[in-house]
């Protein structure tokens, strides 16, 4: 055995700087592991959360985050009253967060969901209905609100918070009624349009809003 005093200059530096490095080895794994944490918690998928492609860059890039400013409640569309009173479920007091966090994940579910839907329903105007206006889940064919109304189940089937999905009412560019789910994500007010399979911020669409549902309350409607 060898006394401190025997140790030679290069086995003091090495007993003296092992304990450090081990330190900021260590430290760099708590980092990291704290990082995935905080990326698990917030809802962001770990894989995809530093990836330079495939986070819809332009969107998530965008100089600002914009949200919809609802002003004073108004009266809900007729077909909707009656919507609610034939489906009760679908309109009771909702729950989970207001605000969605946008992963590359969540960003494409909304994009497969918006373009499955858009696919799967024949467009016809209620109009020509004899019944008149009937807004309806998962039909067959259908008008704007039965797209949006599609659009909101097959999201919270998968877990999106109910709270971040409102169904509002617009015009279009040629002036036409029109209907489109508005989803509030951490990157603003996205619109899922029958329209377009193009998910685009709310002000950027070529809509003239009217009114919206409350987040905590789908019966309850506000003006914009």
């Amino acid at each position: 055995m060898y006394s401190v005093s025997q140790l030679s200059a290069h086995d003091k530096k090495k007993r003296t700087t092992r304990p450090l490095n081990g330190d900021k080895d260590m430290w760099k794994k708590y980092l990291n592991v704290a990082a995935l944490s905080a990326m698990i918690v917030l809802g962001v998928e770990p894989a995809q959360a530093a990836g330079p492609g495939g986070f819809a860059r332009n969107l998530m890039n965008s100089p600002g985050v914009s949200y919809i400013v609802a002003n004073k409640p108004t009266l809900a569309p007729f077909a909707h009253v009656r919507f609610c009173l034939q489906n009760p479920g679908e309109c009771s007091r909702s729950y989970g967060v207001s605000t969605v966090v946008l992963s590359s994940y969540r960003y494409s579910q909304l994009k497969r969901i918006n373009a499955s839907v858009n696919r799967s329903i024949r467009p016809i105007n209620d109009a020509s209905r004899i019944d008149g206006d009937i807004w309806q889940i998962g039909a067959n064919s259908g008008d704007c609100e039965d797209y949006a109304l599609t659009k909101r189940k097959r999201l919270i089937a998968m877990g999106w918070s109910p709270r971040a999905l409102r169904i509002a009412v617009a015009h279009t560019g040629t002036g036409e009624g029109h209907a489109v789910l508005v989803v509030k994500t951490s990157q603003g007010d996205l619109v899922l349009d029958n329209r377009t399979n193009g998910i685009k911020p709310w002000a950027s669409t070529d809509l003239r809003w009217v009114k919206i549902q409350s987040g905590d309350n789908p019966r309850l409607w506000y003006t914009m």
